[in-house]
């Protein structure tokens, strides 16, 4: 990702796929990984380098050699100037997990005891589930998007979007609209008691909310 970064010039299939998978990555460790969240120096907006302070060559007492680096500084910084950078598609990683910490901060699901996957689904490649008041509907496949893919809800009534990998904001495409409203029926699915259908594009992750 030292290429094809700057948003004045073409991306390509591969950073387009890296940052959507970066973002879709984070989010579900956030949404599925327990009451703790972790930044590391960088890697929240996909910092393109690894961190290697300055070291020389050591034997360990079991008698492995481990090469050093000849006490080098040359990868001991951190480019925090890239995620800061608007011209740059680091700035939309960036945002992204800004946005998710705002998320958090305003539901606080990370902490709700309330946790259930609703779907696990192979061949779509579609990851649902419910932390706290928020539904997360994730959509791993590489080209298939979902038209009025049916996801189900502990809760009815009217759900908006809250959070969208797909935002223009983010580095995505656009593809969701987020003034749409999405309304519970009866139907059971997926386990659940309530469900709305929803527009699932390809490798994203989308956040819906109750409205009242």
């Amino acid at each position: 990702m030292y290429d094809f970064m700057a948003l004045n010039g073409p991306s390509t299939p591969n950073i387009d796929r890296g940052i959507a998978l970066h973002k879709m990555i984070r989010l579900i460790t956030m949404g599925l990984g327990g009451e703790g969240y972790l930044n590391f120096m960088g890697n929240e907006f996909g910092h393109p380098e690894w961190i290697d302070f300055p070291r020389g060559p050591q034997v360990l007492p079991t008698g492995k050699f481990i090469p050093g680096n000849n006490n080098s500084y040359d990868k001991c910084r951190r480019r925090f100037d890239l995620g800061d950078a608007e011209f740059l598609r680091y700035h939309g990683m960036q945002q992204f997990d800004q946005a998710m910490q705002h998320l958090e901060e305003k539901y606080g699901f990370m902490t709700s005891d309330h946790q259930y996957v609703s779907r696990k689904h192979e061949e779509d490649k579609v990851i649902v589930f419910e932390k706290g008041d928020l539904v997360f509907v994730f959509n791993f496949h590489w080209s298939n998007s979902y038209f009025d893919y049916r996801v189900g809800c502990l809760k009815p009534g009217k759900y908006k979007v809250v959070l969208d990998s797909d935002a223009g904001l983010f580095g995505g495409f656009g593809r969701i609209h987020h003034t749409a409203e999405h309304f519970t029926s009866d139907c059971q699915h997926d386990n659940r008691p309530h469900s709305f259908s929803v527009y699932t594009p390809s490798r994203t992750c989308v956040v819906y909310a109750p409205m009242n």
